[in-house]
């Protein structure tokens, strides 16, 4: 049975959502406040993660960021706050889709089996690779199959979405990619958010892995074209 972790301060909402996902065959927790759902993250196994973002204490930004520092879980924000200024930080800090509020409860279950079937694909692909399993470029190493990052020797996390676009350039060097490519390629041209998507992530991933990520050595910007991942 999959379990998801809801974290959300409103009780009728996170009831709501507790009770069609248990319907749906899903194990479901209700934490009330961010602190409390971190705490459940680090002591449990979940599948995925319903995140509110206007929460007290600590809002579903600052939680989503702390997770993407320690944890590889699939990520829905869950909000009211409709500005595409807001899905677009969402998904630049390694959301992996954003809903607004009021939602159809049958289109949220239908995204939750989505993403989770989604996360067990890619696991099972890098799992199942058995030649070529890590890229290794000047200090950079890339692991498919363990879907670890290091930068001399040192582990960097990365989000799930960070990850794929860096190997996908890793794994097409000197090719370059528009911005437009990369984001039908990884987040399909049916997801929320646009290009600047790509933009952030490419920025999130250089302060990672580069040394200076203003004058960085693997993923270029090719002005008026896209990336390039240098070789």
């Amino acid at each position: 049975m999959k379990k998801v972790l809801i974290v959300e301060d409103d009780q009728s909402i996170a009831e709501l959502q507790r009770d069609y996902l248990e319907i749906s065959g899903f194990s479901v927790d209700i934490c009330s406040d961010g602190v409390s759902g971190l705490k459940a993250l680090e002591s449990g196994k979940y599948d995925l993660v319903l995140l509110d973002i206007m929460l007290p204490s600590m809002d579903g930004f600052e939680i989503l960021r702390r997770i993407r520092d320690t944890i590889d879980v699939p990520v829905l924000l869950v909000s009211a706050k409709k500005e595409e200024i807001d899905k677009i930080r969402g998904l630049g800090l390694g959301a992996d889709d954003y809903i607004t509020k009021p939602f159809s409860p049958g289109e949220l279950v239908a995204r939750v089996n989505a993403h989770i079937a989604k996360y067990e694909r890619l696991k099972s692909k890098y799992g199942n690779e058995k030649n070529d399993t890590t890229i290794t470029i000047r200090g950079l190493e890339i692991n498919k199959e363990a879907r670890r990052v290091f930068v001399n020797g040192r582990e960097v996390n990365m989000a799930q979405k960070e990850f794929e676009l860096l190997l996908f350039l890793a794994q097409n060097p000197n090719r370059v990619f528009s911005r437009e490519d990369l984001f039908e390629r990884l987040w399909g041209l049916d997801s929320l958010g646009d290009v600047a998507t790509v933009t952030v992530h490419v920025a999130r991933i250089r302060e990672k892995i580069e040394t200076d990520p203003s004058n960085p050595q693997y993923i270029e910007t090719v002005w008026g074209a896209g990336y390039r991942f240098r070789v």
